[in-house]
């Protein structure tokens, strides 16, 4: 990793903080839809960051979150699995390192099939964590399921809308 790389990622982790925080924490549609971008700074972290790394960086920013909004360890459980799950995710929906253009994990890099497979199956990964474990019970399995489902949308939507307005495709 490059110090460039350190600097825009640690930029980065603060800005989905403070954005989480002090916008997307006040949107709730329907109380099925809540929307968590701040996990995307575990989708984008590079391919070599070591797992040890990893799971520190998705602990403290899990945990950053539920500083702000009084969970007690929701958002850094979810975000630890996640974390843990994402070195499995890369290399089941990866055909070989060559597949892997990039330092990191993007649209631009990977393209659009495989980048919504990784984002997908790590997003509901964290949403079933989050909101099996906020509810705690499986009386209301079908519509902790839905917020689950609702919410990983919306959540995609805005990671795909951050990949393009960030990320733009050369020509």
């Amino acid at each position: 990793m490059t110090s460039r790389t350190v600097f825009f990622n640690i930029i980065r982790f603060f800005f989905l903080i403070f954005f989480q925080v002090l916008i997307l924490n006040h949107i709730n549609l329907s109380g099925y839809i809540n929307p968590y971008l701040y996990i995307y700074f575990i989708l984008l972290l590079p391919f070599d960051t070591p797992r040890w790394m990893l799971l520190i960086a998705a602990f403290v920013l899990g945990w950053s979150i539920d500083m702000f909004t009084n969970t007690i360890g929701l958002n850094a459980s979810a975000c630890v699995a996640m974390a843990f799950a994402r070195p499995f995710v890369i290399s089941a929906i990866s055909s070989g390192p060559e597949s892997l253009l990039g330092e990191t994990p993007s649209l631009r890099n990977q393209g659009l099939k495989w980048f919504l497979y990784y984002s997908i199956i790590l997003i509901l990964i964290h949403h079933f964590a989050l909101f099996f474990l906020e509810i705690f019970r499986f009386s209301e399995f079908m519509a902790t399921l839905v917020r689950v489902l609702l919410s990983s949308l919306f959540t995609l939507f805005l990671v795909l809308i951050s990949e393009y307005l960030l990320y733009p495709r050369g020509k």
